[in-house]
């Protein structure tokens, strides 16, 4: 404490007077300004002993370490931020304030902020780690990597003698017992645990065995926790290219491990629902598409056929178009006829005329004569081949409708149709065939891990008549407890008389 003291204070001790006594008070006060001068606020390390906690609200205990002890006071308006109580034995954190207490002249430290040794340094580590990755760009959400909708493996990274591995397998075997679980075994916590589940987190995603990872563990203090609070294992995580979950003790528990990973589970089980698609409702689906496929086919095959039908009823019928050929034939020949009849009238009446007007015209009326079989000739040859014109012509419109008639391509899509179905209905079933034989297989595989098939061997499952919690050990029971006893057919109620716990 001499090294406290400055020069001038040393000046002013030696320039008093002998007979400057001191009274006790004024002693303890201006040691206690000199300390509280002299130390600012500071962090000081021990353990707690001789606590009391009155009922003023205060905190008073000793602080202590292996070779020295001090008193401390927290004051009521400080305490009321504590995260945890106190108790003897417990080593704490304190920042402090060096003091004097003058009613007993007592030196001893006014506590302004508590925390548990071991725990607050390694929150102030977590914090400092996490916003460093932070700012890295570990947490970002365009790393993220979307999880499988049917994974066929399942990579578990954990403790194989742990909860948490036996409450995912057991989420699995509900779920999706078809699913393959790979578990790397690793230690998930104490000293080199970190390095092992990186190590185990490279050697998956070298592998690539696995469709997605679940890394976590069981709850515990953060202490026990810290393995997943490690660098290391937060950038093997973030290397990895298969999809991570991170499972890391329970829903109000947050690691490092949860920021990096592509998804973040509150419990290993959660984590095994998120990657285990329910095999009940997969098949559901299936058979709701499978249904949605045959009524649109359905749909489709009597839309086509409607259409066919409608195409078929507004093209002409060949003998409809031939009768109406028939007709416009017809009647140009009565026009021909009809011409020819005119003017055959009108030679005959110009020959009249003539023959009026000359008085025995018979050079001329023998050249009139021939002039009029010539011309006679000429229009029979004429409508002679007007009339085989259009019987031509006729023909080829006949042979042209012949070969645009529709019954041949109508065939043709009627086959293709025919076709069509048949390939639809053996599909349906054959797709009928591969679900049922699937689900057979899955009714095999829930049956042989079936409780009831143990039943089966002579085993039973006793249960206390009154809060029907299972009983393993006949420690758990007393003489005239009542007890229900579930057999493979029946059950049976007993009374207990008296039990025999297995020595230890």
């Amino acid at each position: 404490m001499a090294s406290l003291v400055t020069p001038s204070d040393r000046q002013t001790l030696a320039s008093r007077s002998v007979k400057d006594v001191y009274p006790v008070s004024r002693l303890v006060r201006e040691a206690r300004v000199l300390l509280e001068g002299s130390f600012p606020l500071l962090w000081v390390e021990g353990e707690v002993s001789n606590l009391a906690m009155p009922g003023s609200g205060h905190i008073y205990f000793t602080l202590k370490d292996a070779a020295a002890q001090v008193r401390c006071a927290m004051f009521r308006n400080r305490n009321q931020h504590l995260r945890f109580t106190p108790e003897n034995g417990m080593q704490v954190l304190l920042r402090v304030r060096v003091t004097l207490y003058e009613g007993r002249g007592e030196f001893q430290l006014v506590v302004e902020h508590m925390e548990e040794a071991g725990s607050g340094a390694l929150q102030r580590a977590y914090e400092a780690l996490k916003q460093r990755l932070g700012l890295e760009g570990l947490f970002d959400a365009a790393h993220k990597k979307p999880l499988p909708a049917f994974p066929q493996t399942v990579g578990i990274v954990s403790s194989p003698d742990g909860a948490a591995v036996h409450d995912i397998v057991s989420v699995f075997r509900r779920r999706a017992p078809s699913i393959h679980l790979i578990i790397y075994p690793v230690a998930v916590q104490g000293q080199g645990a970190a390095a092992q589940i990186a190590q185990a987190i490279q050697t998956a995603d070298a592998r690539q065995e696995c469709d997605v990872l679940i890394v976590g563990r069981g709850g515990g203090s953060l202490e026990d926790l810290w393995s997943f609070n490690e660098e290391l294992v937060a950038r093997a995580i973030f290397a990895c290219e298969i999809p991570i979950i991170s499972a890391v003790g329970h829903e109000i528990d947050y690691s490092i491990a949860d920021f990096v990973a592509d998804v973040r589970a509150p419990t290993p089980s959660a984590a095994a629902e998120l990657a285990a698609p329910e095999t009940r409702q997969l098949l559901q689906t299936v058979q709701a598409s499978v249904s949605r496929m045959h009524r649109y086919l359905l749909q489709t095959l009597q839309q086509q056929h409607r259409q066919l039908s409608f195409l078929k009823a507004r093209l002409p019928k060949p003998a409809s178009r031939l009768q109406q050929h028939h007709k416009e034939l017809h009647r140009l020949k009565q026009q021909l006829q009809n011409a020819w009849r005119n003017q055959l009238q009108q030679r005959q009446q110009q020959l009249d005329f003539q023959s009026a007007r000359l008085k025995h015209p018979r050079s001329m009326l023998a050249l009139q004569q021939q002039r009029l079989k010539h011309c006679q000739s000429r229009l029979q040859s004429q409508v002679h081949w007007l009339i085989q014109q259009h019987q031509r012509n006729s023909g080829q419109l006949s042979q042209r409708l012949q070969r645009c008639l529709p019954v041949n391509e109508l065939e043709l899509h009627k086959q293709h149709c025919n076709q069509l179905g048949k390939q639809l209905h053996s599909g349906f079933v054959l797709s009928l065939k591969q679900r049922e034989q699937r689900l057979i297989q899955q009714m095999r595989t829930l049956a042989a891990v079936s409780p009831l098939n143990t039943l089966e061997r002579g085993y039973s499952i006793t249960q206390d008549a009154g809060s029907q919690r299972v009983i393993t050990d006949a420690a758990e029971v007393n003489s005239g407890d009542r007890l229900d006893i579930r057999l493979s057919r029946g059950e049976l109620h007993c009374q207990v008389i008296s039990s025999r716990p297995k020595q230890s």
